[in-house]
């Protein structure tokens, strides 16, 4: 092999070295993840302020005026890591015209995560502060009061049977209410590609799931703690992962 060619090969050798490099760094630098969750009912986005659901326990056809909840505590887990945003208490709305909800974390470490966790609701701990952290706010529509702590979910209607309309009114938010979820990946999710998370809302589950709700008997929940608790329970089924799109 003549000088010359021995060079062209090192230099050619030096250049696939320091692309592979470079392409290892941009794999290993931080990212974004979005979680989205679209609210669903019937198997299709939720209508707003339109009697076209049927009381799952009873007569009469439901609208939702208004339906948000706390999401709490996401961790992204890794076999080689995890990655825990701070201050992560979210308050999801569905007041906009694509009826879903955009969570957005910068800076996510790049590991290949496969299993995503949050709680529904908020964690005993910030359940019982007055400090405004993430989207909690004491003063807010979806405090109780300072001593009582947070409204974990909020869905307000009315239903609609043979001419009478009857308010429906659902808040649910008590310690024992939190609802730790998990949800496992079937590929990895890796933030080097800004990688959505997609999850549905099926706000029909929340009186279907294990207890059929006749919202006629049952219209209306606040203060007490046994209506609470069967809703909650319910509740364990309302959020389905969908996919990742990368």
């Amino acid at each position: 092999m003549s000088i010359g060619t021995t060079k062209t090969t090192w230099a050619l050798a030096g250049v696939i070295t320091l692309a592979g490099l470079a392409g290892w760094y941009w794999m290993q630098q931080p990212g974004s993840i979005t979680l989205r969750l679209h609210a669903v009912a019937d198997g299709q986005p939720l209508r707003l302020s339109e009697y076209r659901y049927q009381n799952p326990g009873g007569k009469g056809e439901f609208r939702v005026r208004d339906f948000q909840f706390y999401l709490s505590n996401v961790r992204l887990v890794a076999d080689d890591g995890v990655y825990e945003p701070a201050e992560s208490y979210h308050l999801v709305r569905f007041d906009n015209e694509t009826v879903s909800h955009e969570i957005v974390f910068d800076n996510v470490p790049s590991h290949d995560y496969h299993r995503v966790e949050f709680g529904l609701g908020v964690d005993p701990e910030a359940n019982g502060s007055i400090r405004s952290v993430g989207d909690l706010d004491p003063n807010g529509r979806m405090a109780w009061n300072w001593e009582v702590g947070y409204k974990f979910i909020l869905f307000e209607g009315s239903l609609r049977d043979a001419g009478t309309i009857i308010p429906l009114v659902y808040h649910i938010g008590f310690d024992e209410n939190y609802i730790p979820l998990a949800f496992s990946t079937e590929a990895a999710v890796t933030p080097m590609s800004n990688t959505d998370i997609e999850f549905s809302v099926d706000v029909l589950r929340m009186f279907t799931s294990e207890a059929t709700i006749d919202m006629r008997a049952l219209s209306n929940v606040k203060f007490d703690r046994n209506d609470a608790r069967l809703m909650a329970r319910n509740l364990r089924g309302m959020i389905v992962l969908r996919e990742s799109v990368r």
